[in-house]
């Protein structure tokens, strides 16, 4: 038995309190926002552009692939990457 096993994270919103689950099934961060209908900006979806930036205030991400667009610390590129954990965003 697996004690620690979690079927999703949970993806939290700061400024509305909204909670959202990421599922395994998602192929992005990106993805389970917009389909539980986060507005957001975005354009390329892979990691170039960095129109999705935003601001992570708490929990842990991994990319699927190395984002080519410019991020300082704090800010993640929501279309190439998963939460590891429950994160907090600054949305």
């Amino acid at each position: 038995m697996i004690s620690n096993y979690k079927p999703m994270n949970l993806i939290r919103l700061r400024y509305s309190g909204t909670e959202i689950p990421c599922k395994p099934t998602h192929s992005s961060l990106l993805q389970a926002l917009v389909m539980h209908q986060v507005t957001l900006e975005f354009q390329c979806c892979s990691g170039y552009c960095g129109a999705c930036r935003l601001q992570l205030l708490s929990g842990e991400v991994k990319y699927n692939q190395k984002p080519l667009a410019f991020i300082q610390h704090g800010e993640i590129l929501p279309c190439c990457c998963l939460p590891v954990e429950d994160i907090e965003l600054k949305l």
